[in-house]
């Protein structure tokens, strides 16, 4: 990501998250030491972002968005399998994340990859609804 895509990625963050970045959040993104933001492009659409932190040897995804019309293609898979394999390639030990306890459709994504649930943040969100964190060892993890 570049400054250029900071208007798609917070229109696209607008249109998939209930509680989204501003325009500065992604701004201070982008300088960052320990950032990165993936993007996904369907022709000049911008279908999906995964914003990352590197920390203390572990990944942590921050945030992970699809296009509301673009759900359900494999986007956010792609997205996630490419910082996995980045992860493992740079020697990391482990991906974690928080989501939505109500966010059926990521959990199980992210199962799917082999994430497990590690615990719980209660009233994590503005709204009030708890978060699931989630971990994925990448030493004991089959891609």
């Amino acid at each position: 990501m570049n400054r250029g895509d900071l208007s798609a990625v917070c229109q696209l963050e607008s249109a998939s998250q209930r509680d989204s970045w501003s325009i500065q959040h992604f701004a201070d993104e982008l300088v960052n030491p320990v950032a990165k933001i993936d993007l996904y492009w369907c022709r000049d659409v911008l279908a999906g972002f995964l914003c990352s932190w590197l920390i203390a040897g572990e990944l942590q995804i921050q945030n992970l968005a699809t296009l509301p019309s673009m759900r359900r293609r494999g986007i956010a898979a792609r997205l996630l399998q490419h910082a996995i394999a980045r992860s493992r390639r740079s020697g990391l030990s482990s991906v974690c994340l928080e989501v939505r306890t109500g966010n059926a459709p990521a959990i199980a994504l992210y199962q799917r990859f082999g994430f497990v649930a590690t615990g719980r943040r209660t009233a994590y969100y503005p709204d009030g609804e708890d978060a699931c964190l989630m971990t994925y060892q990448l030493d004991t993890a089959i891609e």
